[in-house]
């Protein structure tokens, strides 16, 4: 299960761009979303992504970040931010530290021995760096409720 809200948020610092990083504790101050999510290039992750792309300037409006973590590697997230016109950064965690350090690791992923994935999560942190609220699907097929998250947002 993904971390549970009252835990501080594990701060990470992980590249987004050619060269760029960004770092959690960065955010301090304001609301932070976090999803976490198996694979680019894959059917409900585009669909997942692209719905939060959707909702952003709700988002925005509720004064929060949100920032896309994936283990696939920095050109691959790219790609597939520029394919789907997603504005708001898509992480990379090769090292698998942050799936790991916020419990969404998926070790085996799609029955590939050795290989771990995120699991599809969201995390949303609070302008204290606190973990406000998780959610974790069920399998990689479920999808987060994006008015769940929104309340959850307008309630941290």
């Amino acid at each position: 299960m993904a971390i549970a809200p009252g835990n501080p948020a594990p701060d990470f610092t992980l590249f987004h761009a050619k060269g760029e990083t960004l770092t959690l504790s960065d955010f301090r101050g304001q609301t932070v979303v976090l999803a976490f999510f198996p694979a680019a290039f894959t059917g409900k992750c585009e669909e997942e992504l692209c719905s939060l792309q959707d909702a952003l300037a709700e988002f925005n409006e509720l004064g929060s970040k949100v920032l896309g973590i994936s283990v696939d590697g920095l050109f691959t997230n790219l790609a597939f931010a520029s394919q789907n016109a997603l504005s708001f950064p898509l992480l990379t965690d090769y090292t698998r530290s942050t799936v790991r350090a916020y419990d969404v690791a998926y070790d085996n992923f799609v029955g590939m021995p050795g290989y771990t994935s995120a699991q599809r999560a969201v995390v949303i942190v609070n302008a204290d760096g606190i973990v406000a609220w998780s959610w974790q699907g069920a399998n990689p097929g479920v999808l987060p409720d994006i008015e769940e998250v929104k309340a959850a947002v307008n309630a941290a």
